[in-house]
């Protein structure tokens, strides 16, 4: 009986020295779970950049559920505010893909955000998961940084290479860029409106034979398969206006500039560009493209004009050019020659170019020598 005794005492002591044991380790592991926690607070509440947690998964995917001031301040709203949407909400519009993209762990994206006060700021935004516990819920931490700065240098830089740095138009490169992204390998054809329908109606391209019947060969197609939501550039038919409306190339060359720069100098020849590129853009439509291809050589891209059109646009930008110019104090006049081309598919970009060259060569020559200056 005594040694029985003896042994639930030793027992019992044992437990209780176990259970001490056990509530001291889980007593620094509660403390070391709260200091965690206090340094998880800290590090989100004062991080020099934005920080959100977001509901992650189900209906409420990417609704915010907390924010640091950081945050706060960058987009200009209370955090009670912030509780009230998600991520999508304050997305530009034009950037939603990039975030649905995204919204995943380990997910980066540059975009921009909106502002209370109706403006936007580019961010870089990264996301990682965090649990609430062993098996609770998952929720995306999210770190939002604001590249503004950066993407404004960006900006400018890729401005300053695709624009001419006297008169802020479109310079060569960007010209061909824009004209060779309207333009594919198709070449236009007789049946080249047909086409186009029955590519909206297979959903590809259709092929045809000399009597205009329809083949259609889908996807085995290479040469046209490529093209199937491609909007193919067609051009009027030469020497009448027969209703069609295509993408028209005006070609500007100005008449008597060199004797500008050679009497007054090259701040007088700067300041007749600077002014002839001002009155053409605001000559064209919004949309239409003005580019200074070098010199004093301008091309003009206006979509959706028929032959007269075109015409007609090329008199009254030529009525503008040869008004007066205040030039280093005093009054110049310069004249210009326009040809125009046609841009359709089957040709180059470069191609395009030479054509109107060509043209506003012979249209310049047609003229007596005296009316090709305006004075």
């Amino acid at each position: 009986m005594y040694a029985f005794q003896a042994a639930i005492a030793i027992s019992n002591a044992r437990l209780r020295s176990n259970m001490q044991r056990a509530l001291v380790r889980l007593e620094r592991d509660q403390q070391a779970l709260r200091a965690s926690e206090e340094s998880f607070r800290q590090a989100f509440e004062y991080a020099p950049s934005g920080m959100a947690i977001a509901e992650m998964g189900g209906d409420q995917h990417g609704r915010i559920l907390r924010t640091n001031d950081a945050l706060c301040r960058l987009l200009g709203r209370r955090a009670s505010a912030m509780r009230r949407y998600a991520f999508s909400d304050l997305v530009h519009p034009e950037d939603i893909g990039t975030l649905l993209r995204t919204s995943a762990e380990g997910g980066r994206a540059e975009l921009r955000l909106g502002r209370r006060d109706g403006t936007y700021v580019w961010v870089s935004l990264r996301n990682s998961v965090v649990a609430d516990a062993a098996d609770g819920p998952r929720f995306l931490l999210t770190h939002v940084e604001d590249i503004e700065e950066r993407k404004r240098r960006e900006l400018q830089l890729a401005h300053r290479a695709s624009h001419d740095s006297l008169t802020g138009l479109p310079n060569s490169a960007e010209l061909r860029s824009r004209l060779a992204a309207r333009l594919c390998q198709r070449p236009q054809s007789p049946h080249a409106g047909v086409a186009d329908a029955m590519d909206a109606a297979y959903g590809h391209s259709a092929v045809f034979d000399s009597g205009g019947h329809t083949f259609d060969f889908g996807a085995a197609v290479e040469p046209y398969g490529a093209f199937d939501h491609h909007v193919h550039a067609v051009a009027p038919e030469d020497g009448r206006d027969d209703g069609t409306k295509g993408l028209a190339v005006l070609f500007c060359d100005l008449d008597g500039f060199k004797s500008i720069n050679d009497r007054f100098g090259h701040n007088a020849g700067d300041a007749v560009l600077i002014e002839v590129a001002r009155r053409l853009s605001g000559g064209v439509r919004d949309g239409d493209t003005v580019a200074r291809l070098g010199g004093d050589e301008f091309v003009i891209l206006a979509n959706g004009l028929g032959r007269a059109d075109a015409q007609d646009l090329a008199v009254r930008l030529r009525n503008e050019i040869i008004q007066p110019i205040r030039a280093e104090g005093r009054a110049v006049r310069v004249g210009a020659s326009f040809g125009i081309g046609w841009a359709h598919c089957g040709m180059t970009a470069d191609e395009v170019l030479k054509s109107a060259d060509e043209r506003m060569y012979v249209e310049k020559r047609s003229r007596p020598k005296q009316h090709r200056r305006a004075g």
